[in-house]
C-alpha cells in the first residue's frame, strides 16, 4: 500500500512539473494578460522598431504667394520619368507602386483626375472612369473541342502595375523678381501605357490620365516612398517630387507650334535637345541678373 502511494505521489509530481511545458507547447494561451490588463494576443503587431507614423502625420506646407507682376519670365516644360532608371526604383517599388497611389486615390474619391484629350486640366474624369482606366480589354479566341467552332471572348483584366514604365510631368519654370530666384512648381502627373498590337509589338504610349499636382500634394504627403539610403528616415511622395529627387529628360518644351522634340527630331538628337533646353534653363537666371 505504502509503495503505490509513494508511486501516485511520483506521478503527481511529475505531471505538475509538465504542466509548464505543456502549456508552452501550445503557444500563448487567450485568457494570460500583460501587467496592464491587455490580452497577449490582442497587442498590436509592428513590423519594425516602433510604428511608423512620421509619414502619416507629415504636413504640408502651402507654396509661397507669388505676384502674377513679379513673374519676369515663365516657361511650361514636359519630361518623363523612366521607372526603369536607377534613380527611379523607388517608384515601382512592389509593396506600393506609385501609379497605385495614383489610381487609388482617384477611384476613391481623394483626387480628382482629368481626361488626356488635353493637359490643361479641364475635364475631370469620374470615380468609375478612373477604374475602367485601370482595366485592359483582351480579346481571346479559342476553339471548341468537339465543333471546332472559334468563339471570341472579351475579358477584362486589371492593369499590371509593374506595366506603367514611365510617368509624364508637366511643370513650369519662372523668374520671381521678389526673390530673385528661378523656380520651378509641378502642374500635372500622367501614367503612361504602353500599346502594343496582335503579336505584342510596341506602337505607341498614351497617358491615362492627368493628376492635377497641387491638389493631389496632401494625398502624396500621406504615402510613405522607399528610402534606399536610410529606412529610419522616412520620406513622402510629397517630399520625393518637392525635392525632385528623381531622373527625367524632356520631351517638349512651351513652343508657338505645340510641338514635341520627337516632331522635329529623332534619335539621339531628341536628347541632345533636351540636355540644351535644361542648360538654358539653368544658365537663365545667372544670365538676367549679370547684365
Amino acid at each position: 500500500m505504502k509503495k503505490t502511494l509513494k508511486k501516485l505521489g511520483f506521478v503527481l509530481s511529475l505531471v505538475v512539473m509538465l504542466m509548464p511545458l505543456g502549456l508552452f507547447a501550445q503557444g500563448t494561451p487567450t485568457g494570460i494578460t500583460t501587467e496592464s490588463g491587455e490580452p497577449l494576443d490582442a497587442r498590436p503587431v509592428i513590423d519594425g522598431v516602433v510604428e511608423e507614423r512620421l509619414v502619416l502625420d507629415h504636413r504640408v506646407l502651402p507654396y509661397d504667394h507669388v505676384r502674377e507682376a513679379d513673374i519676369m519670365w515663365q516657361r511650361k516644360i514636359w519630361r518623363v520619368i523612366d521607372v526603369r532608371e536607377k534613380m527611379n526604383k523607388p517608384f515601382a517599388y512592389p509593396e506600393r507602386h506609385f501609379f497605385s497611389i495614383l489610381l487609388d486615390a482617384a477611384v476613391d474619391g481623394d483626387i480628382t483626375v482629368y481626361s488626356t484629350e488635353n493637359d490643361k486640366f479641364t475635364i475631370p474624369l469620374t470615380a468609375e472612369e478612373v477604374a475602367s482606366k485601370g482595366t485592359r480589354i483582351d480579346t481571346v479566341v479559342t476553339f471548341d473541342i468537339e465543333t471546332y467552332e472559334e468563339k471570341i471572348e472579351i475579358t477584362r483584366n486589371e492593369i499590371n502595375p509593374d506595366d506603367i514604365k514611365r510617368f509624364r510631368v508637366k511643370e513650369v519654370w519662372f523668374m520671381d523678381e521678389e526673390s530673385s530666384e528661378m523656380r520651378v512648381r509641378i502642374l500635372g502627373i500622367a501614367p503612361l501605357k504602353d500599346v502594343l498590337d496582335e503579336n505584342g509589338t510596341f506602337l505607341y504610349e498614351e497617358p491615362l490620365f492627368w493628376v492635377y499636382y497641387p491638389h493631389a500634394r496632401e494625398v502624396l504627403a500621406r504615402e510613405r516612398a522607399f528610402n534606399a539610403g536610410n529606412g529610419a528616415s522616412p520620406l513622402s511622395w510629397e517630399d520625393i517630387m518637392e525635392a525632385r529627387y528623381f531622373a527625367s529628360y524632356i520631351i517638349k518644351r512651351e513652343n508657338e507650334f505645340d510641338q514635341r522634340l520627337q516632331d522635329y527630331l529623332s534619335g539621339i538628337d531628341i536628347l541632345y535637345e533636351g540636355e540644351k533646353i535644361k542648360n538654358e534653363i539653368f544658365n537663365l537666371e545667372q544670365d538676367l541678373w549679370s547684365y
